[in-house]
């Protein structure tokens, strides 16, 4: 299976946490096959809305809830 990653953000209510506010608002920036090719994505969408602290873009590891025993394919 490939290293899926789902690049998504959303008005939170607050910016710390992960909780977004309407799920029928939250902007789906795509899927992408490696984690390089999310970051990249990721960076734009949070770069295009850096001056609203409620936006908040996040990279999903869709392999990983497909299947747990994946390794990542980056460090963090």
């Amino acid at each position: 299976m490939s290293k899926l990653h789902l690049v998504m953000g959303g008005r939170v209510a607050d910016p710390r946490t992960l909780d977004f506010e309407d799920l029928s608002s939250i902007d789906i920036v795509g899927v992408f096959p490696d984690f390089a090719t999310a970051e990249k994505a990721w960076r734009g969408a949070a770069q295009r809305t850096v001056d609203d602290a409620e936006m908040k873009y996040v990279i999903v590891h869709l392999h990983k809830l497909l299947d747990p025993s994946q390794d990542d394919d980056h460090s963090h």
